[in-house]
């Protein structure tokens, strides 16, 4: 049994988070934080907990940070850019261990989370022992760390859909494009002209068009896989839907190559990963197929006309693409089976 807390318990991923635990016979919930709820219970923020916890959010203040700590083995991070790593810094040095929700710990360059985040990091010192938490590309990394950064929605998605590709060498550096799309929940819980109801509904939109920041850590993971400096086009898209990922990726091929052949790469590379989902060719994933599971699908072929491959990779952005994983990368890290607690059944529909 391992005692654990969440800065950050009254978001989306929070919510979610605290769902699965309650399922989870190897977890206690010891400490929710929440500046904005504190002094509520959980379930008065999230009705739909009613029965299954009873616990007061409380505000997170420096006072109180080393009691909580103190009380966990591990702690999740839900905080805004830049908070977490300072905290992070003192959760290790009291010899605990903490998952990263937020982006403060995805990149191994100070410099670049800098750039992009335009916020100044507070632990660069710990960049390098982070273990980017995608545990299909990295899982012996996560289960022997103390500190793991879980990866964002768009990108789990994406580089789930690729690695394949990059890892055969079968793309040309630099050809990705990423047409993806994102559910309202994926823009948080504080109502903004982005996801309240008379702005979102029967309508879609880009934005962050040639600038948002999960370009470079798709680009990090991606130069990892290639063992080249990767640049990709990546345009994201708020869809009418309330959660789910949907990212549609196009490179050039180096060689002709059929989209049976892909598929059977595909599942190749895929065997045995319980959490994703290789689709018979012909067979395209809706984002649906994920909906409340902790499960990627996954649909490949090649357009002979072009000399391009196209890929189609869907998520739940709430789930794999936040609480979902980092339970996958907690269960790693503390010797639990892998599986978990965590769904591998949609809803639907």
């Amino acid at each position: 049994m391992i005692k654990v807390s969440i800065i950050g318990a009254a978001s989306y991923a929070g919510g979610e988070l605290i769902r699965l635990l309650l399922a989870h016979k190897e977890v206690e919930i010891v400490h929710l934080t929440g500046n904005t709820y504190a002094g509520q219970d959980i379930c008065a923020v999230f009705p739909y907990l009613q029965g299954g916890i009873q616990r007061e959010i409380i505000a997170l203040t420096q006072e109180n940070q080393r009691q909580i700590i103190a009380d966990s083995d591990l702690l999740f991070l839900i905080m805004p850019h830049g908070q977490a790593s300072g905290m992070a810094k003192d959760i290790l040095a009291a010899g605990k261990k903490a998952i990263d929700i937020g982006a403060d710990f995805r990149f191994a360059d100070a410099g670049v989370y800098e750039q992009w985040y335009k916020v100044k990091h507070q632990a660069p010192e710990l960049l390098q022992e982070a273990v980017y938490g995608l545990p299909e590309l990295y899982r012996k990394q996560i289960a022997a760390a103390r500190l793991v950064g879980n990866p964002g929605c768009y990108p789990t998605a994406t580089i789930l859909g690729t690695y394949p590709l990059l890892k055969a060498g079968l793309i040309k550096d630099n050809s990705v494009i990423i047409d993806a799309k994102s559910g309202i929940s994926g823009s948080g819980r504080t109502p903004s002209s982005l996801n309240i109801y008379a702005a979102a509904s029967q309508n879609m939109k880009a934005y962050a068009v040639a600038g948002h920041r999960h370009t470079p850590e798709i680009e990090r993971i991606f130069s990892d896989i290639s063992g080249n400096a990767q640049v990709i086009n990546f345009t994201p898209h708020l869809t009418p839907m309330i959660r789910g990922i949907h990212s549609t990726i196009y490179a050039d091929l180096r060689q002709s190559i059929d989209g049976e052949e892909l598929t059977r790469l595909y599942k190749e590379v895929y065997a045995g990963e319980t959490f994703v989902r290789v689709h018979d060719h012909g067979s395209w994933p809706e984002s649906k197929w994920a909906t409340g599971s902790n499960l990627c699908h996954i649909a490949v072929t090649a357009d002979q006309r072009s000399g391009r491959v196209i890929v189609c990779s869907v998520i739940d952005n709430l789930l794999k693409g936040a609480a979902g994983q980092a339970i996958q990368n907690m269960n790693l890290m503390c010797g639990f089976a892998e599986d978990t607690a965590l769904p591998l059944t949609p809803v639907y529909p």
